[in-house]
C-alpha cells in the first residue's frame, strides 16, 4: 500500500526538521529551503547551505549522513565528499547541497529554482525560502 500524500510530506517535513536542526548543530551559513512538493518529483525539499571551508563542509557532510542514518532515513546517497566542495546527499524526498561560498557563487543553484543568492554573512540571508508551516 502506497503511503497517501499528505503522509509522504510529513515524512518529508520529519527529515527537513533533522537536516536543519544538524546544519544548524554545525554552524552552516546562509542556509536556503526550497519547497519542490507540487513543483518537481525528484524531492519534495531542497536545501542549500555553505560551509566556511572544505573540512567544515566535509564535517557538515559527515554529520548528517550519521545523522540521517541514526534516524532511519535508511542510507542517503552522498556525492562530492571526496573534494568537499561540494557535497551533495540525497534523503529521499530532502535533497541538500553543502557548498563552500565560492563554489555555491559559481553555480547559483538558488537561481535556478527562482530565488537571490544571499548574501554572505547576511543575517537575513539565512533561512531565505522557507517551507509553508
Amino acid at each position: 500500500m502506497a503511503a497517501e500524500p499528505a503522509d509522504a510530506l510529513a515524512g518529508a517535513r520529519r527529515v527537513l526538521s533533522l537536516v536543519q536542526a544538524s546544519l544548524d548543530d554545525d554552524q552552516a551559513e546562509n542556509t536556503v529551503i526550497i519547497d519542490l512538493s507540487g513543483k518537481s518529483n525528484i524531492a519534495d525539499f531542497m536545501v542549500i547551505a555553505s560551509g566556511r571551508s572544505q573540512r567544515h563542509v566535509g564535517a557538515m557532510a559527515d554529520h548528517l549522513f550519521e545523522k540521517l542514518k541514526q534516524a532511519g532515513c535508511g542510507k542517503p546517497s552522498v556525492e562530492g565528499a571526496e573534494r568537499c566542495d561540494w557535497v551533495l546527499i540525497d534523503a529521499g524526498d530532502v535533497i541538500v547541497h553543502l557548498f563552500r561560498p565560492e563554489v555555491r557563487a559559481f553555480y547559483g543553484l538558488e537561481k535556478m529554482w527562482g530565488f537571490d543568492l544571499p548574501e554572505s554573512g547576511s543575517a537575513a540571508a539565512a533561512n531565505q525560502a522557507h517551507p509553508p508551516a
